[in-house]
């Protein structure tokens, strides 16, 4: 940040847009990355500002969704095929209308979950989940996502214990964040329940 100075903003932009905006790229940082952020913004020297840090961020992370989403939209039916033993059409039919029905909560709390936050706009575009409903909890989960981690980091940077130990809270916001992720995938992993019967009970019971 001191070397780069205002070209952080572009760099800060581009790292959360790509990570919202591409499914290939599900590694990028990005908790950790926004609480080291404004804890950073917090401290002297760096000569940014925390509010356009926020809009730029939340713009980024709504634009990149939106992006992703569209990708989806095009790509993700053209992948399914009846004749695919992995990605067979009722497979997305059962997503379309598992995304109609539970798509606002999947897509607001995945901005908490690595990776997931990456996969879960383009598997909603490839759904076919309406773009208007979409795009509300887009806005709204990119606006709490980026504002809630982001001000964390800058009014908890200024406290003397957190300045001591920043790089070990960093560590365990981002193995934190990555924990329900695992779970998940263990569970589904080791489930005697096929992940598409899970779908239907689920859809059955709304």
């Amino acid at each position: 940040m001191q070397e780069y100075r205002t070209w952080t903003y572009l760099i800060l932009f581009i790292i959360i847009f790509a990570e919202t905006g591409f499914v290939v790229t599900p590694f990028l940082p990005g908790d950790s990355m926004l609480f080291a952020v404004g804890a950073l913004v917090a401290g002297e020297g760096t000569g940014l500002n925390i509010w356009f840090m926020l809009i730029i961020l939340i713009i980024a992370a709504i634009t990149g969704n939106t992006l992703n989403y569209q990708l989806g939209k095009y790509f993700g039916i053209k992948v399914f095929k009846e004749n695919n033993k992995i990605l067979k059409l009722k497979y997305y039919h059962q997503s379309h209308e598992y995304f109609e029905k539970h798509g606002a909560k999947a897509i607001v709390f995945s901005r908490f979950l690595p990776i997931i936050r990456t996969i879960a706009p383009f598997v909603a575009g490839a759904a076919r989940m309406s773009f208007g409903k979409f795009s509300f909890y887009n806005v709204v989960g990119g606006i709490v996502w980026i504002a809630s981690l982001l001000f964390a980091g800058y009014l908890l940077g200024k406290i003397p214990f957190v300045e001591k130990n920043f790089e070990i809270l960093v560590l365990i916001i981002a193995v934190g964040t990555f924990l329900p992720v695992i779970y998940g995938a263990l569970k589904s992993l080791f489930s005697k329940k096929p992940i598409e019967k899970q779908i239907e009970e689920e859809i059955k019971e709304d």
